[in-house]
């Protein structure tokens, strides 16, 4: 059984470990290795360097530190409970905040002696910025990074076994700041203080780290999914991390998932010439027969992937994937050859913990949801794969910076790639928006350079990742370059509790104006003319009981208008829309489910206009 006990004294707990089924996956990513692993979550010790004395004194080397956290958390939870404050006292810290943590554990005693493997210790995320030190020496990760940037995705160190002791010690620095100019989504910065729209920070160690072993050569925990349904082909992405250069063979087999049934429906094998360090490699294979995935009938398969090298040694991941195509053409949404209506929610995770991230998806599929538009914020990987479970289309973006310069930019770049990385794999995942209401490229109408990177990066993920509907920027300022936009859907932020307004604007948006419907112009850079050759969606509307949007305070009302404003949509040539929003978070008190048991405040199946849906699991 796998340990979940932080407190582990001895070995044994890690040498029995072994794979439990991927719905009981306690991990936090969406792969899963058939190896041990041991979970170093629970009490850590714990200081504030106000003074950021720890790198000068060499605390990695030993320090007595004062206090103790629970890892995972957040920096904020443990300075409240290191000060002695309540849970409500406010911001903890400002400008800028070091922390260090330290724990120990035994060294881990291998079940299978073979030198193919070694010992790996991976972050599931932590950040902004992040150094690692084992027994004292920095660490430096897969990426070859001594220190890590982000605070969204996973990261892994391998370990040299010669540097383990009979009791080790892990030490970790975490550095984070208000600065304008790192990918930060809603939470406060020197540009934009919390208040509003805009939340306390909520960084540091926010998911669970883990020592496993890991082959040598294998092929890392992640692969991309592209399918060419028509032909019932599916084009594989993996990563394979090599050691010993040589010959290996990649052998996949693809299963029904939820079908007991030892024998694969489809198996290829791709000879490979490998050099040391790590590549991406395509293959393509055929899946006979196969049946695609929908919101109505998510269907999965579940691919076992093998890197074997000349002797037969075998390093393997498991995963599920759909077969799905999604694309915009003319004003609609098509998914599978099938035009679609979006009826979607905007989610702002914010503190949730996984299993309130898990009853909210659950619940908003009973709203009657078929998209849930994930609101600059990275989320636990196994979320993806639970819209990818229940048939739940998901719309995702990079958490933005709040300044619009080079370096801004270098470091949305860094992160968007960090996260495609890790979410390629999911059917869900539908639409990409590079940016929201132009949140750190503020200078998106007057800066060519910002407009041409917009543009570059639109480019780059439709050639890269053409399973994926990719937006410029969300809610208006869409680029527009020789007339043509660099973007796959006309997306306009619309507030009004009026029901007259919104009839006015939904007629000024379908019959092509682009001025003043929306807080900015709908198109900057190139003159653009609207013809009805783009999807439109409504991507944020509604938001009724927060101050800010006005609208009707009482549920039953508000049920009400959300109905009339949904018909009227629904009259017009609109592809799609996304309510405001699921909880309320922090000031904005407009949600439609309770943030901690996920009970719907309105009816079921509200925000369902495209007619009777089937029953639904429930979580």
């Amino acid at each position: 059984m796998q340990s979940h006990h932080p407190n582990l004294s001895t070995t044994e707990s890690f040498e029995s470990a072994h794979r439990q089924p991927e719905d009981l996956n306690p991990l936090p990513r969406a792969i899963i290795r058939p190896n041990t692993y041991f979970l170093l979550d629970g009490e850590w010790k714990f200081e504030m360097d106000a003074e950021d004395r720890g790198l000068r004194e060499a605390w990695y080397l030993g320090h007595k530190f004062e206090h103790n956290a629970n890892w995972p958390g957040s920096v904020e939870e443990h300075l409240t409970q290191a000060k002695g404050l309540s849970a409500t006292a406010g911001p903890t810290w400002h400008d800028r905040v070091v922390v260090w943590y330290e724990r120990e554990f035994p060294r881990p005693e291998r079940v299978d002696t073979n030198v193919k493997s070694m010992f790996q210790i991976t972050f599931g995320a932590c950040g902004y910025e992040t150094r690692v030190w084992l027994n004292g020496r920095l660490l430096t990760t897969v990426e070859g990074e001594e220190v890590h940037y982000g605070e969204y995705t996973s990261f892994s160190y391998e370990l040299n076994e010669e540097h383990l002791l009979p009791q080790n010690w892990l030490t970790v620095r975490i550095v984070d700041t208000m600065d304008a100019e790192i990918p930060r989504g809603k939470q406060e910065s020197h540009v934009y203080k919390r208040g509003g729209i805009w939340y306390q920070t909520y960084t540091g160690a926010v998911r669970s780290v883990w020592l496993e072993t890991v082959e040598r050569n294998r092929l890392r925990s992640r692969f991309g999914v592209q399918s060419i349904i028509e032909n019932s082909l599916v084009r594989f992405n993996f990563t394979p991390r090599i050691h010993d250069p040589g010959m290996y063979l990649l052998k996949l087999q693809v299963f029904e998932r939820d079908v007991d049934n030892t024998e694969p429906i489809a198996t290829s094998e791709f000879p490979l010439k490998l050099e040391v360090g790590q590549k991406q490699q395509h293959v393509v294979m055929e899946i006979p027969g196969a049946e695609l995935w929908s919101p109505e009938t998510p269907k999965l398969y579940r691919l076992v992937a093998q890197l074997i090298d000349s002797s037969g040694y075998t390093a393997q991941i498991e995963g599920h994937f759909g077969m799905r195509k999604i694309e915009a053409r003319g004003r609609y949404i098509y998914l599978n050859n099938q035009e679609i209506y979006i009826d979607g929610i905007l989610y702002q995770p914010g503190t949730a913990t996984y299993e309130e991230m898990r009853r909210h998806m659950f619940a908003m599929k009973e709203l009657g949801c078929n998209l849930v538009r994930v609101h600059i914020a990275g989320v636990d990987p196994r979320i993806y794969n639970l819209a990818d479970e229940i048939g739940l289309l998901l719309w995702v973006e990079v958490p933005s910076p709040h300044s619009s310069t080079q370096k801004s930019r270098e470091n949305h770049r860094a992160e968007l790639m960090r996260m495609l990385a890790l979410t390629e794999t999911n059917p869900s995942v539908i639409i990409w928006s590079l940016y929201n209401e132009d949140w750190g490229a503020q200078d998106i109408a007057t800066n060519p350079d910002t407009r041409q990177y917009i543009m570059d990066i639109f480019h780059y993920m439709k050639i890269r990742y053409p399973q994926f509907l990719v937006v410029d920027n969300d809610g208006w300022q869409h680029v527009s370059f020789e007339g043509k936009l660099k973007t796959d859907l006309l997306t306009a932020h619309v507030y009004t509790p009026e029901v007259d307004r919104w009839c006015e604007v939904l007629d000024q948006i379908t019959s092509g104006q682009m001025e003043g419907v929306a807080a900015f112009p709908l198109v900057v850079g190139d003159q653009y003319f609207y013809r009805g050759q783009s999807p439109v969606i409504i991507s944020e509307w509604g938001g009724f009981g927060f101050s800010d949007y006005g609208g009707p305070n009482d549920l039953e009302e508000r049920a009400d208008r959300i109905k009339l404003f949904k018909q009227e949509m629904r009259k017009r040539r609109i592809a799609g829309d996304v309510y405001t929003q699921a909880t309320n978070i922090e000031d904005e008190r407009n949600g439609l489910l309770d943030p901690q048991t996920g009970e719907l405040s309105v009816p079921a199946g509200l925000l369902n206009s495209r007619g009777p849906a089937k029953e639904e699991p429930q979580g």
